[in-house]
């Protein structure tokens, strides 16, 4: 890799590598949705008290995006400074991405319910100069660093009036997202104008969305499962249902009393949402269109269950990692040819990949490379060598694509384990176990375990009234796939535990199994 390019005083990120340097002026992305301005159209339906929506249209968004642009400049605040949003899905929250993106900010959005000495971390080390926060997390704000509660202060903070947006270059850093590395310490993703401007565009045709879609969004707005749902809704002049966080039964609800078209989310959710058995099946899903998932695998039995649930509507899974666009994957064949079961996409226009460390040239560990791709880890050179490199950048995740060009997700490179001397992706075992009529939902984890190493164990969820134990679902996976994949312990519990972006909590569940006999 050419060495970096680091301005003294100032740290890695703030000022990128020459070879991925481009002075090209690009439009600013906070100008994303400007050309719905003036239509009259809802932008957002804001469920925060959700028995009393509020709507929002485009005209009103963007005078508040230009009111928070202007309250950040006349706090001296601009071009490169770090704004934190650490708050509940909200429309504030949108407000301060795109008018701190106008005024030349980098948005940081945290996961609030991470523990309070993390949260410190992260702003911390992104040198963040303001906080934008609520009351579910203003408790993990650091006394240190300047504040505004969305509920107490952010009207006075604004100063309503028009905004320029200053103008950015395309590898001018837009957004710092953090995700966990496998150390565990938060490492700052940085996202540019030009990038996400791309990547954008791309997804909205990759997803065929139009002006009349509505969308619920109820994934939480610091990931990027929801940060690309916003985007790609904003930029075509769709419509968002936002929910503040996911809760299975208003969730249903909001989809037919909003009448959404599209929902987004993550397998998890949906599995929540279908367990809600009477309500889904006196929901009237007829105009829902799309169910768009991602950020994690989904079974076989899911995506079943929800064409049964949902009639009319088109299953997406969508594939990408923080740093590699974010969206490498879409849903769509160039030729029209139907998505094969179990795949998780064909590559959208633009992005190149390759396979290394497979048994042959179609299957490994996924590299890629797109206009989207991230510059690097804010501040940590060396970790950022080690995944990206002339544009390419290392995903992590082992893949295989067929001859038709779908992909097919196999496991985490730091999720295979041996047992035995035979290699075992979770997810395999996973898929096996959903395949019996009374699971609902399986997850598999290492284990150590005797003489093997490593061998797994299962935590299932059983469908309503099913009457499974142990070794029942034992002798199903024996009999129903490789002897060495079985599970060596069942867990059946009544649901399974999640993180705060509705991802399954596997170190939850590792100390569940340790506190068992």
């Amino acid at each position: 890799m050419l060495p970096l390019e680091v301005s003294k005083g100032r740290k890695y990120g703030q000022h990128i590598c020459r070879w991925r340097r481009n002075l090209a002026s690009v439009e600013n992305f906070g100008d994303l949705f400007k050309r719905h301005v003036g239509a009259g159209k809802i932008v957002a339906i804001d469920l925060l008290d959700f028995d009393h929506p509020r709507e929002i249209t485009y005209d009103d968004l963007d005078g508040r995006c230009d009111a928070v642009a202007r309250g950040l400049a006349r706090q001296g605040l601009g071009s490169g400074d770090r704004i934190a949003i650490l708050a509940q899905n909200r429309i504030e929250f949108m407000e301060v991405i795109f008018g701190a993106l106008r005024a030349g900010c980098v948005p940081v959005p945290i996961n609030f319910k991470l523990a309070k000495e993390t949260v410190h971390f992260i702003i911390e080390d992104a040198d963040v100069r303001h906080v934008f926060s609520d009351a579910s997390a203003a408790h993990r704000n650091p006394e240190t660093v300047p504040s505004t509660d969305f509920d107490d202060g952010y009207l006075e903070f604004i100063d309503p009036g028009e905004f320029d947006s200053v103008d950015v270059t395309e590898d001018q850093v837009s957004m710092q997202l953090y995700t966990a590395g496998t150390t565990g310490r938060p490492k700052g993703v940085l996202l540019t104008h030009g990038g996400q401007g791309w990547a954008s565009r791309a997804l909205v045709e990759a997803r065929r969305l139009t002006f009349d879609d509505r969308i619920l969004i109820s994934a939480p707005f610091f990931h990027k499962n929801a940060l690309v749902a916003i985007k790609t809704a904003v930029l075509p002049g769709a419509s968002l249902v936002i929910m503040p966080r996911f809760e299975a039964r208003p969730a249903i609800t909001a989809v037919t009393r909003h009448k959404c078209t599209m929902v987004t989310g993550v397998p998890t959710m949906m599995h929540m949402m279908l367990a809600e058995r009477d309500l889904i099946e006196s929901a009237d899903f007829s105009g829902v269109r799309t169910i768009s998932m991602g950020s994690a695998p989904a079974s076989e039995q899911l995506l079943v269950e929800i064409s049964e649930a949902f009639p009319n509507a088109a299953v997406q899974l969508n594939y990408g990692t923080t740093e590699g666009g974010p969206i490498m994957l879409g849903w769509f064949h160039p030729e029209g040819t139907p998505r094969p079961v179990g795949s998780v996409g064909y590559p959208i226009p633009g992005c190149e990949y390759r396979f290394e460390g497979g048994p042959n040239g179609h299957e490994g560990e996924l590299i890629l490379r797109n206009p989207g791709v991230a510059l690097g880890y804010y501040n940590l050179p060396k970790e950022s060598a080690e995944s990206f490199k002339d544009g390419w950048n290392r995903s992590g995740d082992i893949m295989r694509q067929d001859e038709e060009g779908w992909f097919y997700f196999l496991g985490r490179v730091d999720d295979m384990f041996v047992c035995g001397g035979e290699s075992i992706f979770p997810g395999e075992v996973e898929s096996l176990l959903e395949k019996h009529p009374g699971i609902a939902q399986a997850v598999v984890l290492p284990f150590p375990y005797e003489s093997k190493g490593e061998a797994p164990y299962a935590f299932v969820v059983l469908e309503n009234g099913a009457e499974l134990n142990e070794d029942e679902i034992k002798a199903f996976a024996l009999e129903n796939g490789p002897a060495y994949a079985h599970p060596r312990r069942v867990f059946i519990l009544p649901k399974i535990p999640l993180t705060g972006t509705n991802k399954i909590d596997r170190d939850a569940l590792r100390d569940l199994a340790r506190d068992q006999p």
